[in-house]
């Protein structure tokens, strides 16, 4: 079934030759500028692109976001500042729209500019206006090393309004922000603060708790668009809409963490504060040696107890207090047999695997999502070209 974005949105996708002929060049806009909001990376090294879109969303309005995949143009200096600065140019005369009122996002190769002659073509070829409304190729031209689109929707509790979201990512993921490029469109009638407020919240909870490598990308983009064409809607209702998407779009990031075969969802509750509980989470998710076990169907909880010893800060969790499962088995304190855990070791096996830590140092939880590691990572990020 055929995915639309919500009323007021159309788009324009193709292929401007950066590689291959998979598209790579994305358009989605309105008519008229609305409420938009965007959170993105902290990397030192960001690209023109997130420097652009920062600067254009200072006034919590946009009109139009265009996306250029397999090309990050990060590090490329002057000139890729100003290849960035000439396609919002081009893209907002082309639809009748203020350059201000137009976002960028990059993705891809770091250290090369956009070929810009391709672009250009690409960009003249744009109908006036946009016509087509599905978001699945919009969800399949932003992708680059990703197996497959990853797109959700949700329609809000109460209304006729929806959110229809489109992310990529599946490698160079620590969030600094929210981990990728992801693009969210909602015909919910909601304020630009208001907006951007909630966006956040959300973020932090679901794009912000995912990581694959440790890698923290320089290109980091998550943007929301709300035309308001479907009328107001209640904003918890909306929230609870926007959480679902993204934290669909988190787990389909997770999941097709390069060279993934397993989902790992790490849980820790009756922690000191969120953040605690975040960064034990975080800690277990991101260990290799964990990531191997899990790989390896290997029930071996001593790394998720060496994972959390990491946390030398945190200086209220004690060993004598802590519960770790697999699953909804406990094995530790309770150790159990060999013979348990060769039959625990089927299950992780399995495509999604619960790591559930308790730290009896509060009443505060988090969940973060993170992939095993195979040998498939090590290969296709050793060949993959610079």
């Amino acid at each position: 079934m055929m995915i639309e974005l919500p009323l007021g949105f159309r788009q324009y996708v193709t292929n401007v030759g950066i590689k291959d002929d998979t598209d790579d060049f994305v358009v989605v806009a309105t008519d008229n500028p609305i409420p938009t909001a965007g959170v993105f990376t902290k990397s030192r090294f960001s690209g023109p692109s997130v420097e652009v879109s920062r600067s254009h969303l200072a006034n919590q309005t946009a009109q139009a976001v265009v996306v250029i995949s397999k090309n990050a143009n990060v590090a490329t200096g002057l000139d890729g500042k100003r290849d960035a600065a000439e396609v919002v140019r081009s893209v907002a005369e082309r639809l009748g729209a203020q350059t201000f009122d137009v976002v960028i996002a990059s993705t891809g190769v770091i250290g090369r500019r956009y070929p810009m002659e391709q672009v250009r073509e690409g960009i003249a070829s744009m109908p006036v206006p946009l016509t087509a409304t599905d978001a699945a190729a919009p969800a399949t031209g932003i992708i680059t090393t990703d197996t497959a689109r990853k797109i959700s929707e949700a329609t809000i509790s109460g209304s006729s309004a929806r959110i229809v979201g489109i992310a990529k990512g599946v490698g160079m993921i620590e969030p600094d922000m929210a981990t990728h490029i992801s693009l969210l469109f909602t015909d919910a009638d909601i304020a630009p603060q208001a907006l951007d407020t909630m966006f956040r919240r959300v973020v932090d909870r679901t794009f912000n708790c995912v990581s694959i490598d440790t890698d923290t990308s320089t290109s980091d983009s998550s943007i929301i668009m709300a035309s308001g064409e479907a009328g107001p809607v209640d904003l918890h209702a909306f929230e609870d809409a926007l959480d679902l998407v993204c934290l669909d779009l988190t787990k389909q990031i997770a999941r097709d963490g390069e060279g993934a075969n397993a989902l790992i969802e790490v849980y820790v509750d009756t922690a000191s504060s969120t953040a605690q509980a975040k960064r034990v989470a975080k800690t277990i998710v991101n260990s290799p040696l964990v990531k191997t076990a899990v790989h390896g169907g290997d029930p071996n909880w001593g790394r998720v107890a060496m994972a959390i010893g990491k946390c030398s800060d945190d200086e209220d969790i004690d060993q004598e207090n802590v519960v770790i499962r697999f699953g909804t088995t406990e094995v530790y304190p309770t150790l159990l047999r060999d013979a348990d855990l060769a039959a625990l070791s089927s299950y992780m096996r399995s495509d999604h695997v619960v790591i559930h830590v308790s730290l009896a140092t509060g009443s505060e939880m988090s969940t973060v999502y993170g992939c095993d590691l195979s040998d498939e990572y090590v290969r296709f990020n050793a060949d993959y070209t610079t």
